[in-house]
């Protein structure tokens, strides 16, 4: 198969699509509302109906097989985001964000999450066509990947604090931060929270920890925990993207497609947020689907990489067979979810 490459056309009406819809998104959420799992189901069908529309257009544009190499990474990465989703509650829950601010939160952090994808695409997909031997450190990663989640506990009494997260305290030592949300805001001036108080603060503020103040030590700008949180948000999206860009290359090669494929999938990432909040519960057998297709996907980049690299076993797998395993793979964890839903039978029985 010839290589897809960049097509300008593509790539104008892809940025274009892109660039109109965050625009879309945030004119239409910009008012201080929280967001109901209506409006959040409604937008969710929006970005799912669009990542399906590019993927008609490569269809009826290029061929068929572009197409598909395009919606399995789309689904796949839409798959690996469920557990990004788990984390980011888990942060929420840590800082006490909620409502619209973590809305707000959640826009910064996937427009971050766009600039890094970006560079870890052109990085990984650089890799993998300078060298076909590149695939069996990828389809190693991708394996690892499966087992880190298969031997994450089932429980979830145990849940990370990340108020404590590396990130935070990092940011805690670079800026000085004001302990206490200040309406949605990422910052505060030292007038703003002091203003009117005996000595400024200064002197509640100078004894190098949590003060009466609220402040962890004197400064001009602070941090809330709002930016704390997002700071959290975008460490651990980065932690993800080693995750899923190397399983999402293995389904394709193809930089374009691959960056599509993800961007597709981040874009809807803030309304699923809130749908999969709701719905969380009840895909208990989400998570199992997800890492058999981790194992698929690591198994098909090894033997990918043992035909080019070693010899050719006679054994390919096409991009419509891709499509529709990982496809299927997802349609059964969603199925044996509510066929089987022993998880939740077992907690409400106790």
């Amino acid at each position: 198969m010839e290589h897809f490459g960049f097509p300008l056309e593509t790539i104008l009406i892809f940025f274009a699509v892109v660039a109109v819809s965050v625009y879309l998104d945030l004119f239409a959420h910009k008012k201080s509302t929280e967001i109901s799992l209506r409006d959040a189901t409604g937008w969710s069908i929006f970005w799912v109906s669009l990542a399906l529309l590019f993927y008609g257009y490569l269809w009826l544009r290029f061929d068929k097989s572009w197409a598909d190499l395009y919606l399995a990474g789309y689904a796949l990465e839409k798959s690996l985001s469920v557990d990004n989703l788990m984390v980011f509650m888990a942060i929420f829950a840590s800082f006490s964000i909620k409502g619209i601010l973590q809305h707000r939160i959640l826009y910064y952090g996937i427009i971050g999450a766009l600039v890094f994808r970006a560079v870890f695409v052109v990085i990984g997909t650089g890799l993998f066509l300078a060298s076909p031997w590149v695939g069996f450190l990828f389809a190693a990663f991708v394996i690892w990947s499966a087992i880190k989640m298969l031997q994450q506990p089932d429980d979830d009494e145990d849940i990370e604090d990340y108020s404590n997260h590396w990130s935070v305290r990092l940011t805690g030592k670079l800026i000085p931060v004001y302990t206490k949300l200040h309406l949605e805001r990422f910052f505060v001036r030292h007038r703003e929270i002091f203003e009117g108080a005996d000595g400024g603060g200064g002197e509640a503020a100078g004894n190098g920890g949590k003060s009466a103040g609220g402040v962890t030590r004197a400064g001009a700008l602070y941090a809330t925990p709002a930016f704390l949180c997002l700071m959290a948000i975008e460490t651990s999206d980065i932690a993800f993207a080693f995750d899923s860009v190397p399983a999402v290359i293995a389904v394709t090669q193809e930089p374009l497609l691959v960056y599509a494929a993800m961007i597709f999938a981040i874009l809807g990432l803030r309304s699923l947020y809130f749908v999969l909040a709701a719905l969380t519960k009840y895909l208990v057998h989400l998570e199992k689907a997800v890492i058999g297709l981790l194992f698929f996907i690591g198994a098909k980049m090894a033997l990918q990489s043992w035909n080019h690299a070693i010899s050719d076993t006679g054994v390919h797998i096409s991009p419509g067979w891709s499509l529709a395993i990982v496809l299927g793979m997802l349609a059964l964890g969603v199925i044996a979810s509510f066929v089987f839903p022993e998880k939740e039978e077992a907690e409400g029985k106790e």
